[in-house]
């Protein structure tokens, strides 16, 4: 797959969580890209294994580099963008300006900032979904927390399977997914194994939750193998 901005590269930090998500969604799944960015985990959701994506980015010169990505690969009929910000209240909140990818929500007192609109996930999903959302992955900077409090009733729905984020700054995050039966995982992309703890081979840096261990493992055990550098994965 390729994008606006060249080829798509990633490191072995991502890695593991990558091939997660191609081993693991299917067409006919809803996943939620929360943080999308420029989209890479949207195209590898949609372009390969063609589910459907809900991507949220609120940086505007991101979501223009985002929307060529997909024009790109002629992903339009199976992506929708969302120009926002996630969070636990409908409102306007600032957000960085002149970080680049790495733009945030901004704390208080930063000056170089612009407003842009902030939504909750359940209002968005209350609206009605055209498939169930099995995936989310959340990657917003440490603004984790409140995404996750605007998602109460999507965590209570069994139809989502994994969530991955940025490892959770406090135990609030970690006591409400274990609550609602998520388990923290590992996964190791060569082998297809789920693990409790983490093994001796590369893994997911990041911070994996699983619910119903069961499909999940079943799903990424007889996905389709990928050829990726030379590897059959």
């Amino acid at each position: 797959m390729t994008g606006a901005t060249g080829n798509i590269y990633v490191g072995l930090n991502e890695f593991a969580d990558m091939m997660l998500a191609l081993h693991f969604l299917r067409g006919g799944d809803l996943f939620l890209d929360v943080g999308a960015n420029v989209g890479s985990y949207t195209i590898l959701a949609s372009g390969v294994c063609r589910a459907t994506t809900w991507a949220f980015e609120p940086d505007p010169g991101i979501v223009r580099s985002f929307k060529r990505n997909i024009a790109i690969n002629n992903l339009d009929e199976l992506v929708t963008v969302y120009d926002l910000a996630l969070g636990n209240s409908d409102a306007a909140i600032p957000f960085t300006i002149g970080k680049d990818t790495a733009n945030r929500i901004a704390s208080a007192g930063e000056k170089n900032v612009r407003m842009v609109r902030q939504q909750r996930l359940d209002a968005l999903v209350g609206r009605g979904c055209p498939h169930p959302i099995i995936m989310m992955k959340i990657d917003v900077e440490g603004y984790e927390e409140e995404v996750i409090r605007g998602a109460k009733a999507l965590l209570a729905n069994d139809c989502l399977k994994i969530i991955l984020l940025e490892w959770p700054k406090g135990s609030w995050i970690w006591e409400e997914l274990l609550g609602h039966h998520f388990q923290r995982a590992y996964y190791e992309p060569f082998s297809r194994k789920l693990r409790l703890e983490p093994g001796d081979t590369l893994s997911s840096p990041n911070s994996l939750f699983v619910r119903d261990w069961d499909f999940v493992n079943s799903r990424v055990t007889t996905a389709n193998h990928l050829e990726i550098l030379g590897h059959c994965i």
